[in-house]
């Protein structure tokens, strides 16, 4: 092989190994460090004695995302928001629409970093609602969605 493909080849995989590591970096810092988040004080306490259950209809719906941010991929199964559309990353009101997604339980530390991964009171809120079987489950909607929190 010709010394520069040579170098060529090393010059790419060093290329691609440092973005690698860029990569991990990022998902580090963003979904587990310390650093990188400070939740608004104003936040409700979660409670730490019962289980959670949360509707997902957007990233968390798969389970390679709900292991890389919970730490596991839990079991899941289909539900429906009724009573609100999706529109991008957020859920909007509207009475002739459901959003599909899934629900699964969560305990009191994986809450938290769900609320870390979707930047709680800055970028969402976590809010109950009702499923359409009836059950009430976290659901997260974006803070500029205009409905007011009760």
């Amino acid at each position: 092989m010709p010394r520069s493909v040579a170098l060529a080849l090393k010059r790419a995989l060093l290329l691609v190994l440092t973005a690698a590591v860029l990569l991990l970096f990022y998902l580090w810092f963003t979904l587990l460090s310390p650093f990188g988040y400070r939740p608004p004080p104003d936040l409700p306490a979660i409670d730490e004695q019962h289980p959670h259950e949360v509707f997902a209809y957007g990233t968390l719906t798969r389970p390679w995302v709900r292991r890389l941010v919970m730490g596991r991929a839990g079991e899941s199964r289909p539900a429906a928001l009724p009573g609100y559309r999706r529109e991008a990353l957020d859920i909007l009101p509207d009475l002739s629409a459901s959003t599909e997604g899934v629900v699964f339980e969560v305990d009191a530390r994986e809450l938290a970093r769900l609320d870390r991964y979707e930047r709680l009171g800055i970028r969402y809120e976590r809010v109950r609602k009702t499923l359409d079987d009836g059950t009430d489950a976290w659901v997260y909607q974006r803070i500029s969605s205009g409905e007011a929190v009760p």
